[in-house]
């Protein structure tokens, strides 16, 4: 009856949807399912956080409209926050702004600043919402593959001085989403250099950033030298505190670029209820607390599941950050298949690495989401799959 705009036709399927169709599928048929597809943690939210939404909730001087850009108080503690930890002076006024989730601010950054026709340099395999983002504001993806050979960063020495100069925006992720890779200041200051020479803004995505291990440190673009002025970095409360179903989080860096997703956003959406934004406030406050126990669960979980995953054949290698394992598919299967006869013979969910674009065939990527016991016996069901 209703004819779909046509931007909606060019849309990949959502990975995640179809992933959750076909688990609700083997459930109706009474397998006990383990998911290890999605990202999304297990771990409750810290109490203290959970008592001061509860506090914040009761106060009618919350229950109104927010603003639109975020708190005040908020916003100063991402300042003060993002002071701690990197050592980057933020103006709270015009260089930070508050999201409804990462997702939501990296979806709509795209509509401030590209216009149709627009080149994007994603990167392939990638989180799927810097492409779809391009695509919903009529712009076209130029995909920058990530190589194992290259540590899963992209190879800017490969893209065409042509394209280059035509693109507007270039995306960045690290600690990585699939990939688990991890980038040093050199590849950062590699990358403000190449944003400065073609006038191109660099969004990074920097969601995983305090989910590391073995003493490693992420840092932030916003570290090098001339970074704000071409930069845009995201970040999240979802993964840090476990508050994934809260939706809040946050955008820094160059005022342009925050000022472009203002006014985006307050023609959208009308802001995150003031009793999160408290309790956000409250996370920061006390980031310290209960973080260095939640990472070494994150670590005996990787530990476990890498051991595992080797003893049954796989060529995996424990990574610095983030909850997932990037696992080499062997030889003949494509990821597709691997994901489906593991759901199919062990009840156990894995996402086909092509989801994440054209360069994660030959990998899935496995999610450190579920507890010791689960994931041994995840481990257990994959070793009786003959592979």
């Amino acid at each position: 009856m209703f004819k779909q705009a046509e931007r909606i036709s060019q849309l990949p399927p959502y990975l995640f949807k179809e992933i959750d169709e076909k688990k609700r599928l083997m459930m109706g048929k009474g397998v006990d399912i383990i998911d290890l597809g999605i990202g999304d943690p297990d771990l409750p939210t810290p109490p203290h956080i959970i008592d001061a939404v509860a506090a914040a909730a009761k106060d009618p001087a919350n229950h109104r409209y927010p603003s639109y850009s975020g708190m005040p108080e908020f916003k100063y503690e991402i300042a003060q926050w993002y002071q701690r930890r990197f050592s980057v002076n933020l103006d709270p006024d015009r260089e930070i702004i508050v999201l409804i989730g990462a997702k939501e601010g990296i979806a709509h950054i795209s509509l401030a600043f590209i216009d149709p026709g627009d080149l994007a340099l994603t990167p392939t395999p990638a989180y799927p919402v810097y492409h779809t983002g391009t695509l919903f504001a009529g712009g076209k993806p130029y995909f920058l593959p990530l190589y194992e050979r290259n540590g899963f960063r992209p190879d800017l020495t490969a893209i065409p001085a042509e394209v280059a100069d035509k693109a507007r925006m270039l995306w960045i992720n690290y600690p990585n989403n699939p990939t688990a890779a991890v980038a040093d200041k050199d590849f950062f200051e590699s990358i403000v250099a190449f944003a400065h020479r073609y006038g191109i803004m660099v969004c990074q995505d920097l969601t995983y950033s305090e989910i590391a291990f073995d003493g490693y440190k992420p840092i932030s673009l916003l570290e090098v030298d001339g970074a704000k002025e071409v930069g845009i970095e995201f970040h999240s409360l979802s993964k840090t505190f476990n508050m994934t179903g809260w939706r809040i989080a946050f955008a820094v860096g160059n005022r342009e670029a925050i000022q472009g997703l203002s006014a985006i956003k307050s023609n959208l959406d009308s802001g995150v209820f003031q009793a999160i934004q408290i309790a956000g406030i409250e996370a920061l406050k006390s980031h310290q607390e209960g973080i260095s126990e939640r990472i070494k669960i994150y670590e005996r979980r990787r530990d476990i599941m890498v051991k595992g995953l080797q003893d049954a054949g796989f060529k995996v290698n424990p990574p610095k950050a983030t909850f997932y394992l990037w696992v080499p598919v062997p030889r003949p299967y494509a990821s597709i298949d691997l994901a489906a006869r593991l759901l199919e013979e062990a009840g156990v969910v894995v996402t086909p690495g092509n989801g994440f674009g054209s360069a994660g065939e030959g990998y899935i990527r496995i999610s450190l989401t579920q507890d010791n016991k689960r994931l041994s016996e995840a481990v257990e069901r994959i070793l009786k799959v003959a592979l």
